[in-house]
């Protein structure tokens, strides 16, 4: 029954996580019907598309044992760039050559990040804080800060496909097709922590970088490799945001980095590195993106949602600082166990 129990309960709480969201569905469903309902379901579902995709980027750096705010300027950069680029040239070269450059321009400012992080061992923080201004700023000086009502016409038509489209009965319930990007890229973030040697190397970096670096791995290319992949998903993010917003402007995105930092962390993603899966993270940003919607419905002022997300990140770093202040505290009783006399083990 224990052993059930800690199965149920996940490696990082992800058990517990999914009985608040469940808690949180059941207690807003009761206090409006309108909720429980599929066009509610799906326009979560949607909203979670973006902050999904920038949440596992986060994912990795956190594991990582590092700190990232310079994604959300990475997003908008990379695809700003792309986007405006293409319509100055009056060329449409289709979505696909849109994501690409896009995710090569998000890969060159991933790289200056993990370049300045792994070469000077600087502070994560301190490093993305920085570029992030920098980036923002170079992109209104040399790319420009037009906003573009009207994208490429590839990107337009994509931005009116759906997956799924009917009436609810409560209104009409539809499923964006970039929900499908986000999925695959779960999957595919999943399985690179699982089952290659970049993922295991992230959690070692994360777990103690010394004991990493004298265990053979290469943490400089591994950083530098890690801040590339994370600029890329940030491209990718940014591209998908436009298409599923249908304009290009330069000024989104910017200031949401504590909801999906929020997210992680209540996913069960340490903010010390070294634990954290995918499937807290997405529980983390469906909640996250749960209680936004239900105080919404409540009619909240959007004020108070920024604390909502604030007051859910300091439960989430203090859960895991106990949890952790417990671990080492279970240690150090093992380790003051007396080893039995030769005396008593003849005994």
């Amino acid at each position: 029954m224990t052993h059930l129990l800690r199965r149920l309960h996940g490696p990082n709480n992800e058990g517990v996580l999914a009985l608040v969201l469940l808690a949180v569905i059941v207690a807003m469903s009761i206090a409006s019907p309108a909720f429980f309902t599929a066009s509610t379901a799906f326009s979560i579902l949607r909203s979670s598309t973006v902050p999904m995709i920038f949440a596992l980027a986060v994912l990795l750096v956190i594991i990582s044992g590092g700190i990232d705010v310079s994604f959300p300027a990475i997003a908008i950069f990379s695809a700003y760039a792309a986007v405006s680029t293409f319509l100055k040239m009056g060329f449409d070269p289709g979505v696909p050559a849109v994501f690409l450059v896009a995710i090569a321009i998000g890969a060159v400012l991933g790289a200056v990040n993990g370049a300045v992080i792994a070469r000077f061992r600087l502070p994560t923080l301190i490093v993305t804080l920085g570029t992030q201004g920098l980036f923002i700023g170079a992109m209104y000086t040399f790319v420009g800060s037009t906003y573009y009502a009207q994208l490429p016409a590839s990107m337009a038509a994509l931005s009116t496909v759906d997956v799924i489209d009917f009436d609810s009965g409560r209104g009409r319930a539809y499923l964006h097709i970039m929900v499908l990007i986000a999925i695959a890229l779960t999957i595919a973030i999943w399985w690179m922590l699982r089952g290659t040697m970049f993922g295991r190397s992230l959690y070692a970096l994360g777990g103690d970088f010394e004991a990493a670096r004298r265990a053979g791995f290469r943490v400089v290319p591994t950083q530098i490799g890690l801040y590339v992949l994370v600029g890329a998903l940030a491209a990718i993010a940014g591209v998908v945001h436009m298409i599923m917003s249908r304009s290009a402007n330069p000024q989104d995105l910017i200031g949401g980095e504590l909801d999906i930092i929020a997210a992680v962390v209540l996913g069960g993603a340490s903010i010390f590195g070294g634990r954290g899966t995918v499937l807290g993270t997405v529980l983390g940003v469906l909640l996250v993106q749960t209680i936004n919607n239900s105080l919404l419905l409540a009619g909240v002022p959007s004020a108070w949602l920024r604390a909502a997300v604030g007051a859910l990140l300091v439960v989430g770093v203090g859960i895991q600082a106990v949890a952790a202040r417990r671990r080492a505290r279970r240690v150090h009783t093992i380790d003051e166990t007396p080893e039995p006399s030769v005396k008593e083990t003849s005994a």
